[in-house]
Formats: structure tokens, C-alpha cells, sequence
């Protein structure tokens, strides 16, 4: 039988501090004579109370994982924290439903950024802040997920960067608080000089804590209906430019807080990262400039698609235009922006760009052998071999997401969605971007509209795609329960 003390502890304490989390929104609204603040000290006693119990009960020497465990604490994490993350929706503004508030707070968690409330405007400020701390813990939970525990997993080919974070499963524990140090001083900085940035560029402290917060986790949530919408011109530039430091390997950016940033600029992902943002962005402008016919400078052609752009690539999703109104060719372009994703041990989402390195790789390879069929053509990454059972895996990923994503897409037709909106919602969830598009979203891009089938649904694809896929899924497996 699987010990699950190792589990629940960790999980247990990462719930005390959700609950301590909520003593800032309840600050906010109790600051501004709001009396649902007291909302957020009901919740917040609650949810640390349950935490402490998971905790104490649990204590003990716990400096060990085994590869069951691992995966319990991935998967089980991400199912946990919603739950309290939902109970001050559900117990104050919007007084959402269970199905609406789990969403939300999934969405959240998971850095995806699709809204069930559909009338943001009117919500309290300690609920907008409320949403972007989940998704600022959510940004920075998933990049230690991605150094500490996918590696030694083996899951989708993660385990080509077991040598960056950890060597041996056994010092999971112990090392997890050393890796999580240094990724938390990173985030903290980016999201500080993100807070800055916006103050000066002429957001409110409270708009620019709360759109920092979810640029530096490349979630996209905002305070209001129009989101990033509200704010055009100098401040689209520099969310441009912190949505694609948060979409590229934070391992990186501790090394160059060291002094070294030449990996930086020899990372392959990167590079291939940028070169594509800048290819996808110069197609638009020049459709939209060629075909369009808009009546705008150019300059503002520029920056309102390096903007929407970058916010889908990176899957912070981010609006402040209609992307529909581009045309066909731009709209399917950034389907496809969107299905690659940012940069491996990232906050950002989707498939990742690493893997589509080896994927062409592995195409390559197979092209060329098929020319020669007796030479080899060995696969290697930055110089260094990438071993079969990366390929492989990288491989066994692409087949699970798009099979993922088209099974989604059939289970949200058949709900009774218009065939546009099951695919930009299926989108949007399983490779957790934030916008989708169809006649029963309502006028903010919520999903309010939906049946409660099809948001399960999505909270499911959610869950899903921000686990990388296999995490969740080897949960299914029998043998995987056998001791």
C-alpha cells in the first residue's frame, strides 16, 4: 500500500499558505470600508486550520519520495488547492455556484486565465486580487513543478533537464527547498520591477499589483471586462516584454542574477522561442496591413499585434483588441501559437518549445534515414545526446495532447456548443491560454453561458494540460495503485 504521509504533509503546509495568502484581499476590501473582507477571515481560518490538521497528522521524517508518491503530489497539489481557492468565491462576491467557483479558482491555479464570472467590473477588489495571487502561486508553483519532480518523473521528455535540478529522487525533499528559493527570488523580483513598471507607464498601485501578478505568471487574469484593454499603448510594450521573461527558463534567469548570462543566449530554446514570436508577429502585421485595410498607423498595427501575440504565445492571454476582427489567416496562426507554447521550466504553457525542437529532430532524422537507411543519424540537443527514452516520450506527449485535445473538442460539441466555440474552448483549456471565442461566450470572454457539462469539462482539460498530460494520467492505471 502507497504511504501517503509523504504526500499530504507537503500538500498540507502549501495549504496553510494559501490560507495565510487570504489575509491580503481581506486587508484590501476591509482598507476600503468593504465588509467582504470578512469573507476572506472566514475562508482564510478555515482553509489553515484544514492544513495544519493535513500537516500535523502527517509530521514525521519525510526525506524520501518514490515515483508513486511523485506523481501523488503533482496530481493531488493541483486538485487540493482549488477546492479553498474556490470558497471565497462561493461564500462571497460573486456568490458564484460550486461548478463557476471551482473553475475559477482552477483557472487560476493553472494559469489559464478563462474568466466563469461574467461581469468583472462590479466585483469587490480583495476578489480581484484574490484571483491574481491564485495565479501568481499557480505561475510560481508550476516552474518548481517543472525543475523538481517532472524530471525524475520522466514525463514528455523532462527528464533531458534531471542534470539542471535534481540527480537523484531520494533528495527530492530536502533539495525542492533549495531550487524553490531560488525560483522565488526570481519571480519576486520579475513581478516587483513588473509593479514598477506599470506605476510609472500610469496604472493605480492596486491595477498594476494585480496585472503584475498575472503578466509574471502568464495567466491573464484582470480586473476588468476589457481586459488588458484598459490600458493601450506604453503598457501593452512592457507586458510584451515581462510576458516573454516569464515564458523563457527561469533556470536561466538564476544564472544570469549570478553574473552569467551567456546560457541565456546559447539556450536553443530561446532563441527558437524569440525567432518565432518575431516570425508569427511580422505575418500578422503585414496581413493585417496588406489585406485588412484598417484605418490605424501602422505603429499601432505593430504594437497591438506584438501584443496579442506574444500574450497568446506565451499563453498569458492577455486581450486588448478583437483578434477575430485580423482575419483568417492571423486568427489561425495564433491557433497554432497558442499549441506551441513557452519555453520548458517556464510559467509558461502549452506543448513547449523544447519539445518541438526534437520533435523536428526526430523528423529530420527519420526523413534522412529513409534516404540512407543504413546510416545513423544520432539526436542531440545544445551538444549534448538526447537518449531514446527522451524521444520517446517527447514523442508519447505529442500523441497524448493531440488526442487529448480532439477527444475535448468532441466531448464540448457534444454538449451542445457551436462547433467554433468547443474548439477555441478545448484550445484554451488543455494548453491553459485563457481566451476562446463562440456565440455563448458572454461580452468579457467568460464561459458563464456554458452548460455545467462543458465546464467540468474544461476544468478537467485544465488540469490536464497544465499537469503535462501524463502525470495525470498514469493515475488511471491499476498497476499504478500496487505497492
Amino acid at each position: 500500500m502507497i504511504d501517503l504521509r509523504p504526500v499530504v504533509h507537503p500538500i498540507g503546509k502549501i495549504v496553510v499558505a494559501l490560507g495565510a495568502g487570504m489575509a491580503l484581499p481581506m486587508a484590501v476590501d476591509w482598507w476600503h470600508g468593504n465588509p467582504h473582507w470578512a469573507v476572506f477571515l472566514q475562508t482564510g481560518v478555515l482553509t489553515i486550520v484544514v492544513g495544519l490538521l493535513m500537516t500535523v497528522a502527517t509530521r514525521g521524517r519525510h526525506e524520501s519520495l518514490n515515483i508513486q508518491q511523485a506523481f501523488l503530489i503533482t496530481s493531488g497539489l493541483w486538485l487540493v488547492l482549488p477546492v479553498f481557492g474556490a470558497l471565497p468565491f462561493i461564500l462571497g462576491e460573486p456568490q458564484a455556484s460550486i461548478p463557476d467557483a471551482y473553475f475559477e479558482a482552477m483557472s487560476g491555479v493553472t494559469t489559464t486565465g478563462t474568466t466563469a464570472f461574467p461581469d468583472l467590473d462590479s466585483l469587490p477588489m480583495g476578489t480581484h486580487l484574490w484571483r491574481a495571487i491564485l495565479q501568481w502561486s499557480g505561475g510560481l508553483g508550476i516552474v518548481v513543478v517543472a525543475m523538481v519532480f517532472l524530471p525524475v518523473m520522466k514525463v514528455g521528455g523532462m527528464q533531458f533537464f534531471r542534470s539542471e535540478g535534481f540527480d537523484t529522487l531520494g533528495k527530492v525533499l530536502p533539495r525542492a527547498g533549495e531550487i524553490a528559493g531560488e525560483m522565488t527570488r526570481i519571480y519576486v523580483l520579475l513581478t516587483a520591477a513588473c509593479i514598477l513598471t506599470y506605476i510609472v507607464l500610469g496604472m493605480s498601485g492596486f491595477d498594476a499589483v494585480v496585472h503584475a501578478l498575472t503578466t509574471c505568471s502568464t495567466g491573464g487574469f484582470s480586473n476588468y471586462d476589457a481586459s488588458f484593454g484598459a490600458y493601450l499603448g506604453a503598457p501593452e510594450w512592457a507586458a510584451s516584454v515581462f510576458m516573454v521573461l516569464a515564458s523563457i527558463p527561469f533556470i536561466r534567469m538564476v544564472q544570469a542574477m549570478r553574473g552569467n548570462f551567456v546560457p541565456i543566449w546559447q539556450d536553443t530554446q530561446v532563441r527558437a522561442y524569440l525567432r518565432w514570436i518575431f516570425y508569427a508577429c511580422a505575418i500578422i502585421v503585414v496581413y493585417r496591413l496588406l489585406y485588412m485595410h484598417q484605418d490605424m498607423h501602422p505603429v499601432e498595427v505593430v504594437r497591438e499585434t506584438v501584443f496579442n501575440t506574444i500574450s497568446t504565445f506565451s499563453g498569458t492571454g492577455f486581450a486588448s483588441t478583437d483578434m477575430l476582427a485580423w482575419g483568417h489567416l492571423p486568427f489561425a496562426l495564433l491557433i497554432v501559437c497558442g499549441l506551441i507554447g513557452g519555453c520548458t521550466g517556464s510559467t509558461g504553457c502549452s506543448v513547449k518549445v523544447f519539445r518541438y525542437l526534437v520533435l523536428f529532430q526526430a523528423v529530420r532524422a527519420q526523413v534522412r534515414r529513409m534516404h540512407s537507411p543504413h546510416r545513423v543519424y544520432p539526436l542531440r540537443y545544445e551538444g549534448r545526446p538526447l537518449d531514446k527514452d527522451v524521444v520517446d516520450s517527447v514523442m508519447a506527449f505529442f500523441t497524448l495532447f493531440m488526442l487529448s485535445f480532439g477527444l475535448l473538442i468532441v466531448g464540448l460539441s457534444l454538449t451542445g456548443l457551436h462547433p467554433k466555440t468547443a474548439l477555441t474552448a478545448a484550445w484554451t483549456a488543455i494548453a491553459n491560454i485563457g481566451p476562446a471565442w463562440g456565440p455563448e461566450l458572454t461580452a468579457n470572454g467568460s464561459v458563464a453561458e456554458f452548460p455545467t457539462s462543458a465546464k467540468w469539462m474544461m476544468i478537467f482539460g485544465m488540469y490536464l494540460g497544465r499537469l503535462e498530460l501524463v502525470s495525470v494520467l498514469v493515475l488511471l492505471l491499476p498497476r499504478f495503485w500496487r505497492s
